[in-house]
């Protein structure tokens, strides 16, 4: 602190750098940021046209700082930055620096996204000889065609083959790949490829991804989120070649420098853990974003899994074309092929059903399910 410095002047903080300063009421953020060295770009000289100098204010309690941010701390909008806004938009929660004032205390972040000259973050992964046990395994099979003397759904012969050819018993199947499977089978001419998730010896093996014909590639991403940076590296889950990496600034930093910080933080103020969470989301799916465009591997698709409520159930056909949007065409005669005849596990929330609605009767996941009523087209004859 300067000795020009008045302590009853407003304490800004940059982050960040983790800069700090006291102003005089009025000051302009821009020339706080500039005094104390923080780079924040302008190239219109402060007439708030260009937009480079977007900052935002984090809101709440920083103990550690000795600081209560709010958004009456900073002055509102005027003019020239509400022309601005009208014209090219601001992203929610952000103001331009050069048309802002300080009023109050402020914790200030200054966006990576716009600074031009910002510092680039490069860890590069070593190789190393490991020993590959991915949780996905790609398995190509042959499916048997439709027929009218099998009575098997084309999930039931999917997964017949797979336990033939594969040795996986008992699988499990994404729910959003239900209505698809019909499809992706006759594109394929009966022949496709079956992603399996099994994480853990014990647990269920889960078919999440299905694609027609011979598909002979899979990623994963490898992320390691640390208190200041952000890793990431595209891997090929068949040979174990690093395809792509990339990394960022960890953007909970300007929550707190440290975890403890960051801990006593969302102490002070239990709603910033919600802001928390959501600003290192965002920041994984850039780099997701970032490393497939770099290995060029298209975007990936992804699976929840692990979600306790679930439900069986097994719908007769109407029900079953209508809750999970199965393919209709494919009931048609000589060969009506459905997608499954038997019960399926799938997750409730999935299908926007709560586990009441599949079983009424039955809330309990141990009980009984109710029979399957089959209806019959009679043909009636009238005489006399």
């Amino acid at each position: 602190m300067s000795a020009q410095e008045n302590k009853n002047d407003p304490l800004v903080l940059f982050m960040p750098s983790g800069k700090r300063g006291r102003f005089p009421v009025g000051t302009p953020v821009l020339d706080a940021a500039r005094s104390l060295g923080v780079y924040v770009e302008s190239v219109c000289g402060g007439r708030a046209t260009c937009g480079r100098c977007q900052v935002s204010v984090q809101e709440g309690n920083f103990a550690k700082h000795k600081i209560v941010s709010s958004l009456d701390h900073i002055s509102l909008k005027g003019p020239k930055e509400e022309r601005y806004e009208s014209i090219r938009g601001l992203p929610d929660g952000r103001r331009l620096s050069c048309s802002s004032q300080i009023l109050g205390d402020l914790v200030i972040d200054v966006p990576q996204d716009t600074v031009i000259n910002a510092q680039v973050v490069r860890k590069a992964a070593t190789d190393r000889v490991i020993e590959r046990n991915a949780a996905i395994q790609l398995c190509y099979v042959e499916v048997d065609e439709p027929d009218m003397h099998k009575p098997l759904g084309d999930l039931d012969r999917l997964k017949v083959m797979l336990e033939k050819d594969w040795g996986w018993k008992d699988l499990l199947i994404a729910p959003h790949l239900i209505p698809q499977i019909q499809g992706i089978l006759r594109k394929g001419n009966w022949g496709v490829t079956a992603a399996i998730h099994r994480d853990m010896d014990s647990s269920r093996p889960f078919i999440v991804g299905l694609w027609p014909g011979l598909k002979n590639e899979a990623y994963g991403v490898a992320c390691d989120i640390g208190s200041t940076t952000i890793a990431m590296h595209l891997v090929s889950l068949l040979s174990g070649r690093i395809v792509a990496s990339s990394g960022t600034s960890n953007p909970q930093i300007c929550f707190g420098e440290d975890l403890m910080s960051r801990v006593s933080y969302v102490m002070m103020n239990p709603d910033g853990r919600e802001a928390m969470t959501k600003a290192v989301r965002e920041a994984i799916n850039v780099l997701i974003g970032k490393v497939c465009a770099e290995g060029r591997s298209g975007s990936p698709r992804y699976s929840r899994h692990g979600l306790r409520r679930q439900s069986d159930y097994a719908p007769p056909v109407p029900q079953e074309s209508t809750r999970l949007n199965s393919a209709r065409r494919h009931l048609r005669w000589p060969s009506p092929a459905r997608c499954s005849i038997g019960r399926m596990r799938s997750i409730s929330t999935s299908i926007a059903a709560p586990v009441s609605i599949c079983c009424p009767a039955s809330p309990d996941m141990s009980a009984p399910m109710p029979p399957v009523r089959r209806w019959r087209k009679v043909r009636t004859v009238r005489t006399g």
